[in-house]
C-alpha cells in the first residue's frame, strides 16, 4: 500500500501533519479519518482500517489534529470546535487533489467530530463511528481531577496516557456546550455506528443514542469483547471488514475497464502488516478474501494458506466445467462436491533424470442425481478439461517485474 506523507493547513493555519493512503490500483473513492482524544493518526485501528479500504480502491487520509503527533501547533489552544474545523480543512484540502472524501471514519472524539464536521462536507454520503460519545463533554471524565484547578486558573497540566497534556477552561467550556443531537438528525447521509458493549471508556449507552437521533439509513455493528481503542489486531480487522462491507453500498466502487488481456480485472495482493504473514487480497470492488499461514508457521490462521487457494482455484473450476456440460446435455445432475487435497511427492524428473518432489493434487468428484455409468465416466473425463486443470498440468509463464513506488514514510 503506497503512502504519502502530507502537510495542509489547519484551522489556525499551521501545518498539519498527514498519511494519504493510497490504493495499489486506480482511487475509486477517498475516506477521511478523524483519530481519537490525544491519539494521533498512527495508532494501530486507523493504519489497519486505512489498509483494508485502500485494498478496496478507497484512499484514505488520516492526520494529527492541531497540537498532537506531528502537527504543528499548541494543544492547549485547540478545542472540540477547532476539530471539527481541522477536518473540513482536510477536506478541502482533498477536495484540491479532485479527492473530496465520500466517507468519513472517525474514532471515539474524532467521531462526534465527523458528525458534526459533516454538514460542512458536502461531498460525504457515508458516515462511521468507532465507539464515539453523543455528548462530547464525555472527555472531560479523562481529567475530571484537574477540573476545580481548570476553572480556577483558566488551564491545568494532566496526565493522559502517560504524557503531559494542558487543557485550558475554553476546552473544557466548549466540550461542555458541543451537542449532537441536530446534527445527527440533519446527517443527510449513511450512518454505521460501531461499539463494544464492554466499553469503559465510552459507554454502549452512547451508540444507542447516536443510533436513535439518527435518520435511516442506519447500522449498529457491535464490537464485542473489542477495548476502546481497538487494540488488539483481530478486533481492528473486524472492524475494517465490517466498514469496508458497508461502504460498498453507498459509495460508486466500479472500477474503470480491466486492461487488455486481463478480461477479469487485476488481482491485487496487499501485506497487512510487516507482522505475521496475513494479506489483504482483493478482486475488483466486491470480492475480498484473506489470505494467511497456521499458527504453526508463524501466521494468524485468518485466512487459507496460498496452496489453499490454489486447491480452491482447481475445486470451483471443476465444478463449474462438470456443471456446463451436463447443463448443456441436459443430464440429471442434482450436486457437485469436489475435494482436493495437495501434497509433495516423489517423481523423476523428465529433464535431468534426478529425484525429485513434484506438487500433487488429489481430486475427488462428487456427483448427485440420476445419472447412468456412461454419463458419470464421461462427466470425470469433462472434470480433466477445466482450465484451471490444464495450467496446473501444463505449466503457466510467470513474468515479475518490480514496480517502483514514491519514498513511503
Amino acid at each position: 500500500m503506497p503512502t504519502q506523507q502530507i502537510t495542509f493547513p489547519g484551522h489556525a493555519g499551521t501545518q498539519l501533519a498527514a498519511r494519504l493512503d493510497l490504493p495499489e490500483g486506480p482511487v475509486l473513492a477517498t475516506a477521511l479519518f478523524a483519530h481519537c482524544f490525544t491519539c494521533s493518526k498512527d495508532i494501530p485501528a486507523a493504519r489497519r482500517i486505512a489498509g483494508r479500504l485502500a485494498a478496496m480502491g478507497i484512499a484514505v487520509l488520516r492526520f494529527d489534529f492541531t497540537g498532537l503527533g506531528h502537527s504543528e501547533g499548541e494543544f492547549a489552544n485547540t478545542s472540540f470546535s477547532s476539530n471539527v474545523t481541522d477536518l473540513i480543512a482536510a477536506a478541502q484540502y482533498l477536495a484540491t487533489r479532485g479527492m473530496a472524501p465520500e466517507l468519513l471514519i472517525g474514532h471515539s472524539l474524532g467521531g462526534a467530530a465527523v458528525l458534526r464536521a459533516r454538514g460542512g462536507i458536502p461531498s460525504v454520503k457515508g458516515v462511521v463511528t468507532l465507539g464515539a460519545p453523543f455528548d462530547p463533554g464525555h472527555v472531560a471524565h479523562n481529567f475530571a481531577g484537574a477540573l476545580d484547578e481548570i476553572d480556577t486558573r483558566g488551564s491545568a497540566e494532566v496526565s493522559l496516557g502517560g504524557r503531559p497534556f494542558t487543557i485550558s477552561r475554553a476546552f473544557v467550556e466548549d466540550i461542555r456546550s458541543a451537542t449532537l443531537g441536530t446534527a445527527i438528525a440533519d446527517l443527510n447521509a449513511a450512518l454505521l455506528v460501531l461499539h463494544a458493549p464492554q466499553d469503559a471508556i465510552v459507554g454502549i449507552e452512547n451508540a444507542a443514542q447516536i443510533f436513535k437521533a439518527a435518520k435511516h439509513p442506519k447500522s449498529f455493528v457491535t464490537l464485542d469483547g473489542t477495548d476502546h481503542l481497538i487494540s488488539r489486531a483481530r478486533d481492528a480487522e473486524y472492524a475494517a471488514e465490517m466498514i469496508a462491507a458497508w461502504a460498498g453500498r453507498y459509495i460508486d466502487l466500479s472500477p474503470p475497464a480491466p486492461p487488455p488481456g486481463a478480461p477479469e480485472g487485476i488481482l491485487r495482493v496487499s501485506e497487512v502488516s510487516p507482522d505475521g504473514f496475513l494479506q489483504d487480497i482483493q478482486s475488483g470492488p466486491d470480492h475480498h478474501a484473506y489470505a494467511d499461514e497456521p499458527l504453526a508457521y508463524g501466521g494468524s490462521n485468518l485466512g487459507m494458506s496460498p496452496y489453499g487457494f490454489v486447491s480452491a482455484g482447481l475445486g470451483a473450476c471443476t465444478s463449474m466445467t462438470v456443471r456446463m456440460y451436463a447443463r448443456r446435455k441436459g443430464w440429471p445432475l442434482q450436486g457437485i462436491r469436489v475435494e482436493i487435497s495437495h501434497d509433495k511427492v516423489h517423481a523423476q524428473d523428465a529433464t535431468t533424470g534426478n529425484p525429485s518432489r513434484i506438487d500433487q493434487f488429489t481430486r475427488v468428484v462428487h456427483l448427485q442425481g440420476e445419472l447412468s455409468a456412461e454419463q458419470r465416466s464421461r462427466l470425470l473425463e469433462i472434470a480433466d478439461k477445466c482450465p484451471v486443470h490444464r495450467t496446473l498440468e501444463h505449466g503457466a509463464k510467470i513474468v515479475t517485474r518490480l514496480q517502483s513506488h514514491p519514498a513511503a514514510a
